[in-house]
Protein backbone atom coordinates (compact mmCIF):
# COMPACT_ATOMS: atom_id res chain seq x y z
CA UNK A 1 0.00 0.00 0.00
CA UNK A 2 1.33 3.62 -1.01
CA UNK A 3 0.39 6.21 1.26
CA UNK A 4 0.72 10.03 0.39
CA UNK A 5 2.54 12.28 3.27
CA UNK A 6 1.32 16.14 2.25
CA UNK A 7 3.22 18.55 4.91
CA UNK A 8 2.14 22.29 5.20
CA UNK A 9 4.28 24.73 4.80
CA UNK A 10 4.67 28.77 4.66
CA UNK A 11 8.15 29.27 4.30
CA UNK A 12 10.95 27.81 1.90
CA UNK A 13 12.74 27.02 5.22
CA UNK A 14 9.86 24.66 6.04
CA UNK A 15 9.70 23.28 2.88
CA UNK A 16 12.69 22.62 2.42
CA UNK A 17 12.59 20.49 5.74
CA UNK A 18 10.02 18.76 4.77
CA UNK A 19 10.89 17.98 1.45
CA UNK A 20 14.76 16.92 2.79
CA UNK A 21 12.36 14.57 5.84
CA UNK A 22 10.50 12.86 2.98
CA UNK A 23 7.15 14.92 1.53
CA UNK A 24 5.61 13.59 -1.06
CA UNK A 25 3.74 17.12 -1.77
CA UNK A 26 3.47 20.14 -0.09
CA UNK A 27 0.32 22.31 0.73
CA UNK A 28 1.94 26.81 0.80
CA UNK A 29 0.00 28.90 2.25
CA UNK A 30 1.34 32.17 4.45
CA UNK A 31 0.60 33.04 8.37
CA UNK A 32 0.17 29.17 9.35
CA UNK A 33 -0.08 30.57 13.08
CA UNK A 34 -3.28 31.25 11.69
CA UNK A 35 -4.44 28.49 10.24
CA UNK A 36 -3.15 29.83 6.86
CA UNK A 37 -4.34 32.30 4.13
CA UNK A 38 -3.11 32.49 0.31
CA UNK A 39 0.92 32.81 -0.05
CA UNK A 40 2.41 35.24 -2.08
CA UNK A 41 3.42 34.46 -5.79
CA UNK A 42 6.63 35.42 -4.87
CA UNK A 43 6.75 32.11 -2.09
CA UNK A 44 4.91 30.28 -4.75
CA UNK A 45 7.73 30.64 -7.34
CA UNK A 46 10.72 30.16 -4.55
CA UNK A 47 8.96 26.85 -3.43
CA UNK A 48 8.70 25.41 -6.86
CA UNK A 49 12.10 26.17 -8.07
CA UNK A 50 14.14 25.31 -4.45
CA UNK A 51 11.73 22.16 -3.92
CA UNK A 52 11.14 20.92 -7.49
CA UNK A 53 7.98 18.99 -5.31
CA UNK A 54 4.20 19.38 -6.06
CA UNK A 55 2.83 22.27 -4.40
CA UNK A 56 -0.85 22.97 -3.86
CA UNK A 57 -1.39 26.74 -2.82
CA UNK A 58 -4.07 27.19 0.23
CA UNK A 59 -6.38 30.47 -1.19
CA UNK A 60 -8.21 32.13 1.38
CA UNK A 61 -8.04 35.86 1.37
CA UNK A 62 -8.49 35.99 5.15
CA UNK A 63 -8.43 34.98 8.57
CA UNK A 64 -12.17 34.00 9.92
CA UNK A 65 -15.27 32.06 8.57
CA UNK A 66 -15.68 30.76 5.18
CA UNK A 67 -18.32 32.95 3.87
CA UNK A 68 -17.29 35.55 1.57
CA UNK A 69 -18.59 38.90 0.20
CA UNK A 70 -18.57 39.69 -3.73
CA UNK A 71 -15.51 41.54 -3.59
CA UNK A 72 -13.65 38.55 -1.90
CA UNK A 73 -15.01 35.72 -4.15
CA UNK A 74 -14.04 37.82 -7.16
CA UNK A 75 -10.50 38.49 -5.98
CA UNK A 76 -10.24 34.54 -5.04
CA UNK A 77 -11.08 33.74 -8.83
CA UNK A 78 -8.37 36.30 -10.16
CA UNK A 79 -6.26 34.70 -7.37
CA UNK A 80 -6.84 31.66 -8.62
CA UNK A 81 -5.31 31.51 -12.04
CA UNK A 82 -2.43 33.62 -10.78
CA UNK A 83 -1.65 30.75 -8.03
CA UNK A 84 -1.30 28.49 -11.03
CA UNK A 85 0.25 30.76 -13.26
CA UNK A 86 3.32 31.10 -10.83
CA UNK A 87 3.09 27.21 -10.72
CA UNK A 88 1.04 25.96 -8.07
CA UNK A 89 -0.05 22.19 -9.37
CA UNK A 90 -3.23 22.73 -7.22
CA UNK A 91 -5.76 25.22 -5.80
CA UNK A 92 -7.00 24.50 -2.12
CA UNK A 93 -10.05 26.49 -0.84
CA UNK A 94 -13.54 26.84 0.44
CA UNK A 95 -16.73 28.80 0.85
CA UNK A 96 -19.82 27.99 2.52
CA UNK A 97 -23.25 29.55 2.63
CA UNK A 98 -24.30 31.64 5.70
CA UNK A 99 -26.67 28.07 6.17
CA UNK A 100 -23.61 25.84 6.35
CA UNK A 101 -23.75 25.05 3.16
CA UNK A 102 -21.14 24.54 0.71
CA UNK A 103 -21.52 27.33 -2.02
CA UNK A 104 -21.28 25.44 -5.44
CA UNK A 105 -22.33 28.63 -7.40
CA UNK A 106 -19.49 30.24 -5.51
CA UNK A 107 -16.80 27.88 -5.81
CA UNK A 108 -17.57 27.26 -9.60
CA UNK A 109 -15.71 30.22 -10.92
CA UNK A 110 -12.89 29.78 -8.49
CA UNK A 111 -12.07 26.17 -9.69
CA UNK A 112 -12.76 27.28 -13.09
CA UNK A 113 -10.53 30.11 -13.52
CA UNK A 114 -7.73 27.86 -11.89
CA UNK A 115 -8.59 25.15 -14.52
CA UNK A 116 -8.63 27.47 -17.21
CA UNK A 117 -5.17 28.55 -16.12
CA UNK A 118 -4.07 25.18 -15.98
CA UNK A 119 -5.02 24.38 -19.14
CA UNK A 120 -3.25 27.35 -20.69
CA UNK A 121 -0.34 26.80 -18.93
CA UNK A 122 -0.47 22.86 -20.96
CA UNK A 123 -0.57 21.03 -17.39
CA UNK A 124 -3.13 19.58 -14.96
CA UNK A 125 -4.37 21.30 -11.89
CA UNK A 126 -6.10 19.69 -8.47
CA UNK A 127 -8.67 21.31 -6.77
CA UNK A 128 -9.04 20.49 -2.85
CA UNK A 129 -11.44 21.54 -0.61
CA UNK A 130 -9.87 22.42 2.49
CA UNK A 131 -11.37 22.63 6.31
CA UNK A 132 -14.59 24.76 5.52
CA UNK A 133 -15.62 20.84 5.23
CA UNK A 134 -15.08 20.29 8.87
CA UNK A 135 -17.24 23.41 9.86
CA UNK A 136 -20.12 22.53 7.16
CA UNK A 137 -23.42 21.72 8.37
CA UNK A 138 -23.59 18.29 6.41
CA UNK A 139 -20.45 16.42 5.20
CA UNK A 140 -22.06 13.87 3.38
CA UNK A 141 -23.87 16.19 0.83
CA UNK A 142 -20.76 18.66 0.92
CA UNK A 143 -18.93 15.38 -0.58
CA UNK A 144 -21.48 14.59 -2.87
CA UNK A 145 -21.16 18.33 -3.82
CA UNK A 146 -17.10 17.68 -3.71
CA UNK A 147 -17.78 15.13 -6.81
CA UNK A 148 -20.03 17.17 -8.60
CA UNK A 149 -17.31 19.42 -8.65
CA UNK A 150 -15.10 17.34 -10.49
CA UNK A 151 -12.59 17.70 -7.12
CA UNK A 152 -9.50 15.56 -6.56
CA UNK A 153 -9.28 16.04 -2.58
CA UNK A 154 -10.80 16.87 0.40
CA UNK A 155 -8.82 17.82 3.54
CA UNK A 156 -10.54 16.92 6.70
CA UNK A 157 -10.43 16.16 10.27
CA UNK A 158 -13.67 14.74 10.42
CA UNK A 159 -15.42 17.34 11.49
CA UNK A 160 -13.60 17.25 14.80
CA UNK A 161 -10.85 19.25 16.69
CA UNK A 162 -8.46 16.57 15.63
CA UNK A 163 -8.31 13.77 12.86
CA UNK A 164 -7.71 11.18 15.65
CA UNK A 165 -10.91 12.40 17.64
CA UNK A 166 -13.08 11.90 13.96
CA UNK A 167 -11.62 8.85 12.97
CA UNK A 168 -15.31 7.21 12.81
CA UNK A 169 -16.07 9.82 10.27
CA UNK A 170 -12.85 9.97 8.55
CA UNK A 171 -13.94 5.90 7.80
CA UNK A 172 -17.14 6.77 6.30
CA UNK A 173 -16.38 9.79 4.08
CA UNK A 174 -13.55 7.77 2.80
CA UNK A 175 -15.92 4.58 2.20
CA UNK A 176 -18.16 7.30 0.54
CA UNK A 177 -15.75 9.03 -1.55
CA UNK A 178 -14.84 6.10 -3.60
CA UNK A 179 -11.59 5.75 -5.71
CA UNK A 180 -11.80 9.69 -7.48
CA UNK A 181 -11.84 11.72 -4.39
CA UNK A 182 -8.76 11.55 -2.10
CA UNK A 183 -9.97 11.96 1.45
CA UNK A 184 -6.50 13.95 3.13
CA UNK A 185 -6.71 13.17 6.93
CA UNK A 186 -4.97 16.18 8.34
CA UNK A 187 -5.38 17.89 11.79
CA UNK A 188 -3.07 16.81 15.28
CA UNK A 189 -1.42 14.62 12.92
CA UNK A 190 1.87 13.18 14.00
CA UNK A 191 4.18 10.35 13.80
CA UNK A 192 3.05 8.31 16.86
CA UNK A 193 -0.69 7.96 16.13
CA UNK A 194 -0.06 7.56 11.52
CA UNK A 195 -0.62 3.91 12.27
CA UNK A 196 -4.06 4.30 14.32
CA UNK A 197 -4.78 6.78 11.68
CA UNK A 198 -4.31 4.44 8.85
CA UNK A 199 -5.86 1.46 10.40
CA UNK A 200 -8.99 3.48 11.87
CA UNK A 201 -10.13 5.33 8.73
CA UNK A 202 -8.95 3.54 6.12
CA UNK A 203 -7.23 7.02 4.42
CA UNK A 204 -4.14 6.81 2.52
CA UNK A 205 -3.01 10.08 2.66
CA UNK A 206 -2.32 12.20 5.37
CA UNK A 207 -1.30 16.06 6.07
CA UNK A 208 0.52 17.61 8.36
CA UNK A 209 3.05 20.73 9.67
CA UNK A 210 5.50 18.75 11.68
CA UNK A 211 6.03 22.46 13.11
CA UNK A 212 8.72 23.51 15.96
CA UNK A 213 8.96 26.39 17.72
CA UNK A 214 12.34 28.23 16.78
CA UNK A 215 13.67 31.20 19.25
CA UNK A 216 14.16 34.53 16.56
CA UNK A 217 17.55 35.41 15.43
CA UNK A 218 16.95 38.88 17.11
CA UNK A 219 19.55 40.14 19.69
CA UNK A 220 17.87 43.50 20.98
CA UNK A 221 14.03 42.74 21.72
CA UNK A 222 11.48 45.65 22.71
CA UNK A 223 9.25 43.28 24.41
CA UNK A 224 5.55 44.07 25.58
CA UNK A 225 4.80 45.56 22.33
CA UNK A 226 2.83 43.17 20.24
CA UNK A 227 2.39 43.19 16.61
CA UNK A 228 0.03 40.51 16.11
CA UNK A 229 -2.44 37.71 17.80
CA UNK A 230 -2.87 38.59 21.74
CA UNK A 231 -0.85 35.38 23.25
CA UNK A 232 1.82 35.29 20.78
CA UNK A 233 5.70 36.30 21.12
CA UNK A 234 6.83 38.05 17.91
CA UNK A 235 9.79 36.73 19.01
CA UNK A 236 8.71 32.82 17.93
CA UNK A 237 9.44 31.37 14.60
CA UNK A 238 7.43 28.25 13.43
CA UNK A 239 8.85 25.90 11.22
CA UNK A 240 8.61 22.53 9.95
CA UNK A 241 10.97 19.96 11.77
CA UNK A 242 12.72 17.32 9.10
CA UNK A 243 12.86 15.22 11.46
CA UNK A 244 9.16 14.96 12.64
CA UNK A 245 8.43 14.94 8.90
CA UNK A 246 11.12 11.90 8.33
CA UNK A 247 9.73 9.94 11.12
CA UNK A 248 6.43 10.27 9.59
CA UNK A 249 7.17 9.22 6.34
CA UNK A 250 9.40 6.11 7.86
CA UNK A 251 6.17 5.28 9.48
CA UNK A 252 4.47 5.10 6.18
CA UNK A 253 6.43 3.14 4.80
CA UNK A 254 6.43 0.36 7.03
CA UNK A 255 2.76 0.47 7.09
Amino acid sequence: MTYTLEVCVDSVASALAAKRGGADRLELCADLIIGGTTPSLALVRQVKAETGLPVRALLRPRFGDFCYDRYELAQMADTAAELVQAGADGIVTGVLTPEGELDVDALRPIYAAARAAAKAAGRPVVCTLHRAFDVCKDPFAALEAAKALNLGTILTSGQAASAPAGASLLRRLVEAAGPDLEILVGAGVTPANLPALAAETGAHAFHMSGKQILDSRMTFRREGVPMGLPGFSEFEVWQTNEETIRAARRVLNEL
